[in-house]
């Protein structure tokens, strides 16, 4: 028998949230997801579709910022045999599979302008074309949920959302509020995620002392409920003792001062972003970690964002004056690793230019050329 999704936490916002999830359910109007990275927005969407009439048909789910456009698009609407390489046979996309039940597209935000005017056009005439057909399919029965960390009035404004496309989307909004908001759920989230992860593991569940709990609850969690999840399961296996005092906590926790009050909690593009990417910077830079498992593996599990990237390769590009065969090493990748990291960011769009960063004026060599043709 297949697990119910429940929903963790007993604080006013997330009763707040509940609230907000049986009105979606209720009817089969589109939801627009709003929240930091983490918080939660899957689960939201989940519990929308567990609970309304579409509960016995399908849930697909897809992550808009995991794949780049042209990928995107013969994923989403499928695509016919021959109207590409490697396009061997027709496929049908996630649009068809979802007939009749629930699409959520995560990271809606991070569609291209083009990608965006597609989708709106399906949401008004609930038609699709696959990629090499010339005509469309019949209209598809689909409810809509997406989610994004975005400020995507913010986008509109600067115009890299399209206004018609978030008055489309956003006709139910529910908003989830990141985890220092709700410190209150912070020990029953704990105590699920112990009991959850010593079962799995087959292992007694660690007690936390009073002082580390206290550590748990008063850090600021820029990565959310994701990030506390994580931390759980690492107790978990490091707990030898069965006891987790503050010199058991991981030291991003462990060392985290005092939290502060909630007028002074910073937005989520500001500080906190910024510390957390800072924090991955320096992992890279100076503790000599991989860039694949502390960029790469994040970036694909949606705990980073191709900004989030960008920036970090940015940074990097200071430091080896635009020479991306240095930022490898400095990356702390093999060099044989060069033409891998470099298809990585050629194929999720977060390559960032190397000229900006260039000191000294000149011929450009091979491997500059090289990036300058991305």
């Amino acid at each position: 028998m297949e697990k119910s999704t429940v929903m963790l936490g007993t604080s006013a916002a997330m009763q707040a949230v509940e609230r907000e999830i049986s009105v979606a359910a209720a009817c089969s109007a589109k939801v627009l997801v709003t929240g930091e990275s983490g918080v939660g927005k899957e689960l939201v969407a989940r519990l929308i579709h567990e609970r309304s009439i579409r509960k016995s048909t399908r849930l697909v789910t897809i992550n808009c910022a995991g794949l780049p456009e042209t990928l995107l698009e013969s994923e989403l609407f499928g695509h016919v045999r021959g109207s590409f390489t490697g396009a061997y046979r027709d496929k049908r996309g996630w649009l068809e599979a979802a007939h009749g039940g629930t699409i959520f597209m995560d990271e809606i935000g991070e569609m291209s302008l083009r990608m965006q005017a597609m989708l709106l056009r399906f949401l008004e005439t609930g038609e699709i074309q696959r990629v090499g057909s010339d005509r469309p399919l019949p209209p598809l029965d689909v409810r809509v949920i997406a989610a994004t960390h975005r400020n995507l009035v913010q986008n509109v404004a600067d115009k890299t959302f399209r206004e018609d496309l978030y008055y489309r989307l956003n006709v139910v909004h529910i908003h989830v509020p990141a985890l220092r908001e709700r410190r209150e759920d912070i020990p029953g989230l704990l105590s699920y995620f112990l009991r959850s992860f010593a079962d799995a593991h087959r292992m007694g569940v660690p007690e936390l002392t009073p002082e580390a709990l206290q550590r748990l609850t008063s850090y600021e969690w820029p990565g959310n409920v994701r990030e506390l999840k994580n931390v759980a399961e690492r107790l978990v296996i490091s707990s030898r003792s069965g006891r987790i005092d503050v010199g058991s906590l991981p030291v991003e926790v462990g060392s985290q001062p005092v939290s502060r009050s909630r007028s002074s909690v910073p937005s989520p593009s500001s500080s906190s972003a910024s510390n957390l990417l800072q924090q991955r910077l320096e992992r890279l830079m100076k503790d000599r970690v991989s860039f694949w498992s502390e960029v790469h593996k994040p970036f694909m599990d949606r705990d980073l964002t191709r900004d989030d990237v960008r920036e970090l390769v940015r940074v990097g590009l200071t430091h080896t004056r635009g020479n991306y065969k240095m930022l490898v090493s400095a990356f702390n990748m093999p060099q044989r690793d060069y033409k891998r990291f470099l298809s990585f960011l050629r194929a999720y769009q977060c390559h960032v230019s190397f000229r900006p960063f260039r000191m000294i004026d000149g011929v450009e060599d091979a491997e500059h050329a090289e990036m300058a043709c991305a």
